[in-house]
């Protein structure tokens, strides 16, 4: 394993077309931990919850979690058959609809895509940050834009199902590069 500051002396002599903070990152972001944390979360939810984690849930929220950008549907589709050939478009929609539900994915609705949800056991507004240029999506929990948007929501009285913000734009690695 390579130590920190003998990676950095690394990339830093690489030529400026890299961003050194975003390889550095990557060498130390485990994806799989990601996937892991997930799967656990999802595990412990169900089953507080009594209701039933099935394979094909498993799988979908598990292609979901695969990297850090928004997933369509006929994309989790096409690799879901692999896992089980006889799968349909309801067969996705139907495990995306209860992973929605029991608030393990959110939906992007300016890409009609999906991403896992970083805080799945505490229900909560988000602010999606929507790379343009990698497809990254973070989810921010943006507590003070969540507290003025309630507030103008209450003054129009309005009554909303769902509240969720999306912007586009540049992620930090993608603006420095």
């Amino acid at each position: 394993m390579i130590e920190g500051s003998v990676l950095l002396a690394v990339v830093q002599r690489l030529p400026s077309v890299f961003s050194t903070r975003a390889m550095i990152e990557d060498a130390k972001h485990n994806h799989q931990g990601c996937i892991d944390k997930a799967l656990k979360s999802a595990e412990k939810l169900c089953g507080q919850r009594g209701v039933r984690f099935t394979p094909i849930r498993r799988r979908v929220l598990e292609l979901i979690w695969n990297n850090h950008e928004a997933a369509k549907a006929y994309d989790l589709l096409e690799h879901l058959k692999a896992f089980e050939p006889a799968a349909k478009p309801a067969t996705v929609y139907r495990a995306l609809d209860f992973l929605l539900q029991h608030g393990l994915i959110h939906r992007v609705e300016s890409l009609n895509a999906f991403i896992g949800c970083n805080d799945a056991e505490n229900q909560h507004e988000l602010l999606l940050l929507i790379c343009d240029k990698c497809k990254t999506v973070e989810e921010r929990r943006a507590v003070e834009l969540m507290q003025v948007a309630r507030q103008e929501i209450r003054a129009a009285g309005f009554v909303p199902h769902r509240k969720s913000f999306e912007v586009h734009g540049l992620c930090a690695r993608c603006a420095e590069s």
